[in-house]
């Protein structure tokens, strides 16, 4: 069953068109990891599935009773949010505020949702400490606790393990895997460590302003677009980005003069 519908979505600011013509399908228990360069739309798609942008074409539509504010959101950090002065506690509760409706202050309920989602990525004795002085990986656990308040059905994250280490980074995978197969959150990905993130994907969407490449990882990683991304190709690959991923893909191998062309490497 469907929890999210993308149906040929153009989204932008004032003159500016950022994603074009989109469509793409996130399903119950789904794992979509989204790629492509800087500026090539992802942030603004995430924007649009949240509904703080409204489609100027197209449809964004919600299945299995998802509703906008049922949607865990995880951002990336500005420098001013790492030294957020609250404690671990406070931050996490405020994933509750939509839940807490009109009441001023958070109930039982809010409390306990907590509670229970800093227990599950094993932050509790960090409950009193303060935000600002906890390490990036232990910052990023209360994150994504304080998105775990909002749902049990969709987690979107904007570049998660950016920032992190590469042990914190393994270990952020291991718990956002487990809360997908075991607890059955979909979970939409956007992430720039493309070959760590693929590991637990199903399905990948590739943009760059248009739809690039949408569908299973299987499919991804035999396509041009997966190629190319990949092999971590830039400047000398520009001119295949540029075309919106239409033709062969450079091999990605790096090596100066290469002619391997897109079926000997990468």
């Amino acid at each position: 069953m469907a929890l999210l519908t993308l149906d040929h979505v153009t989204l932008g600011y004032e003159n500016l068109i950022a994603a074009q013509d989109i469509s793409a399908q996130v399903d119950v228990g789904d794992y979509l990891v989204v790629v492509g360069e800087n500026g090539s739309g992802k942030s603004t798609l995430v924007k649009g599935m949240l509904g703080l942008l409204t489609p100027r074409k197209g449809t964004i539509s919600m299945g299995d009773g998802l509703k906008k504010n049922q949607i865990g959101y995880m951002p990336q950090q500005t420098a001013a949010q790492r030294d957020f002065p609250a404690s671990v506690g406070e931050v996490v509760l405020s994933g509750c505020l939509n839940r807490r409706g009109l009441k001023p202050f958070y109930g039982r309920a809010e409390k306990e949702r907590a509670e229970q989602a800093m227990g599950l990525l094993s932050i509790q004795d960090l409950k009193n400490h303060c935000y600002r002085e906890l390490s990036g990986g232990q910052q990023q656990r209360v994150l994504l606790s304080r998105a775990l308040c909002a749902t049990e059905k969709l987690l979107l994250l904007d570049e998660p393990t950016a920032g992190l280490d590469p042990l914190a980074s393994q270990e952020l995978y291991a718990i956002i895997r487990s809360l997908n197969r075991r607890r059955g959150v979909a979970i939409v990905m956007v992430s720039h460590d493309v070959n760590a993130a693929l590991n637990d994907a199903r399905k990948v969407l590739c943009m760059h302003r248009t739809l690039a490449f949408f569908g299973s990882v299987e499919e991804y990683v035999k396509s041009d677009c997966g190629r190319f991304w990949r092999g971590g190709g830039h400047a000398e690959e520009e001119s295949w980005v540029r075309d919106g991923g239409q033709g062969d893909a450079p091999c990605g191998c790096g090596e100066d003069g290469c002619d391997h062309g897109d079926k000997s490497c990468g």
